[in-house]
């Protein structure tokens, strides 16, 4: 059984940082991507960054120069450092996983942002 265990939410104010992390256990066939996604209240679920297995990496408009996206393969983890954060940060942010295909197929429960103006 595959699992995403997203940590490292929580409150902080604007300009701030915060490092979200996401270990993913269980067996994969092939992993083509990680990375995060967030949903907005009343708004819709949106990539916020991903990286291949190859490296390379794919940001947000938004996000650019601000957020960081890693991955330590030993530790089937990938890590988001987010700064700079500003109030339109304020989502829930999703670990995902794709396998094979262009769109994620395994997605963890969701850590809420909150950034504080």
């Amino acid at each position: 059984q595959v699992q995403l265990v997203e940590s490292g939410g929580g409150l902080v104010q604007a300009g701030g940082s915060l490092r979200l992390s996401c270990a993913i256990s269980g067996f994969i066939f092939r992993i083509t991507a990680m990375g995060w996604y967030r949903q907005a209240a009343g708004k819709q679920r949106e990539l916020v960054a991903d990286i291949t297995t190859g490296g390379r990496t794919k940001y947000a408009d938004s996000v650019k120069g601000r957020f960081t996206i890693s991955r330590d393969d030993a530790k089937n983890t990938v890590y988001l450092q987010m700064n700079s954060l500003e109030a339109e940060d304020t989502a829930v942010y999703y670990c995902i996983v794709k396998e094979l295909g262009s769109d994620p197929k395994y997605w963890g429960q969701g850590t809420q942002v909150t950034v504080s103006s």
